[in-house]
């Protein structure tokens, strides 16, 4: 057991913290990524009595949860359990920690994770956690606080009922079909009530001295991937002995392309590997350095276990071992800690910029004193270099922007198939 010993900064949120807990039943822990929310949550928890405290998150984060929790001399009771397993608990809890709150946040309609974490929070305090607390829109913040009895927005028993106050709403359409776009949220409305319950701290007031830098290495794009990628942004299908990829929306255009452009592809068949050329590069380019690669598809992980074979999906293994981390944007991007990497690898992008900023700062510790590297690797004819320049830009990547992007794609892939034939002939 090695006992944490809290940073002064750490004791001044947790004591601010723990006044705003006990006068409004709530307080949101908005500090970012390795700052220390969770040892700030148990010592707000310390603070303020509990005896039992259910601690909900993401499943990847849970044994690092655990360890702080053995390694804090702490007086109450706690049971860590994730959002998908919190239906199946038991037991009275006097205070609630809701980590990655921002997970809670689907809208209009709430999630199930909602419904599920709403029967332990009836009257209780709760302390909610997340790095970033509306990545794509404050609508998201409703859904947060209604797990409490002391939300600010109690009055307003549905989210409906809040959007006519707080959303300006707008009309979008989805495969021909007119819906509400509940997303334009007024910023400065909920933010007046709901500034009182949150404590934000960022990296730089903690003192971090390391600054994660982004490079991006580009990687030819295979012939073959070439001509498939030109085909079906132009025919909508392909096909040969091996493959049959039908793609006749442009949503199904944009995904397969997107697929291709890191050598595998989701066909009639099922998954498909076409190419290993990213992690080819990768393996030839990163010889000896501790690694941890971010990849999206499930063919991809196939890829990478393949040509690395000391590898691991467990980010406490990876912090104390020389293994390759592999880890999937969705599932992996929160909640663990990979700062003893020499560089993360992104071997994909995903077209969220939640996926972008999350999995970006898992290089980031206080302890960390050398600068964190963070490598894109793309293809040169591919679509991942449109997503990054969306999504960096703190946007998610839609088909809106593919469309934009499927011409120059195209001309793209048409002008380098005739240079070929001319320097053929």
């Amino acid at each position: 057991m090695h006992p944490i010993k809290l940073r002064d900064y750490q004791i001044k949120l947790a004591e601010k913290g723990c006044e705003i807990l006990i006068t409004y039943g709530l307080v949101y822990l908005a500090m970012q990524t390795r700052t220390g929310k969770t040892i700030t949550a148990l010592e707000i928890a310390k603070y303020v009595g509990a005896l039992n405290v259910l601690f909900v998150t993401k499943k990847k984060a849970m044994q690092s949860i655990e360890k702080d929790y053995a390694n804090y001399s702490l007086l109450f009771n706690m049971d860590v359990i994730n959002y998908e397993s919190v239906s199946k608990m038991a037991g009275n809890y006097d205070l609630i920690i809701a980590d990655e709150a921002h997970s809670l946040g689907a809208f209009p309609k709430p999630a199930k994770r909602v419904k599920d974490i709403l029967p332990f929070c009836r009257g209780k305090q709760i302390i909610f956690l997340s790095a970033t607390p509306s990545p794509e829109s404050y609508s998201q913040l409703y859904h947060q606080f209604y797990i409490s009895d002391y939300s600010p927005f109690r009055l307003y028993t549905n989210f409906y009922r809040w959007a006519k106050e707080f959303v300006n709403i707008k009309k979008k359409y989805v495969y021909n079909r007119e819906l509400n776009d509940y997303s334009d949220a007024n910023k400065l409305l909920i933010w007046q009530k709901t500034k009182h319950l949150f404590l934000t701290f960022t990296q730089e007031q903690a003192g971090f001295k390391q600054v994660v830098n982004e490079k991006v290495l580009t990687v030819p794009l295979p012939t073959k991937i070439k001509e498939i990628i030109k085909i079906i942004n132009r025919d909508y299908i392909y096909q040969d002995k091996e493959l049959a990829i039908i793609a006749d929306t442009a949503a199904k255009v944009m995904q397969k392309t997107h697929q291709l452009c890191s050598g595998t592809v989701i066909d009639e068949n099922g998954y498909n590997v076409i190419s290993d050329f990213k992690a080819r590069f990768i393996d030839w380019n990163f010889t000896g350095k501790k690694l941890a690669i971010f990849y999206k598809f499930k063919s991809e992980l196939e890829i990478l276990k393949s040509v690395f074979s000391n590898w691991t999906e467990n980010a406490f293994e990876f912090q104390s071992s020389d293994k390759t981390f592999l880890g999937q944007f969705q599932s992996a991007r929160e909640g663990i800690r990979l700062d003893k990497a020499d560089a993360i690898i992104f071997y994909n992008i995903d077209f969220s910029y939640l996926s972008y900023e999350q999995a970006k700062n898992r290089i980031a510790s206080f302890e960390r004193n050398k600068n964190a590297v963070l490598y894109w690797i793309f293809s040169d004819e591919g679509i991942e270099k449109r997503i990054y320049n969306v999504v960096k830009n703190k946007q998610d990547y839609t088909l809106s922007h593919y469309k934009d992007d499927r011409k120059q794609i195209r001309a793209s892939l048409e002008q380098k198939s005739e240079q070929k034939r001319l320097d053929f002939c």
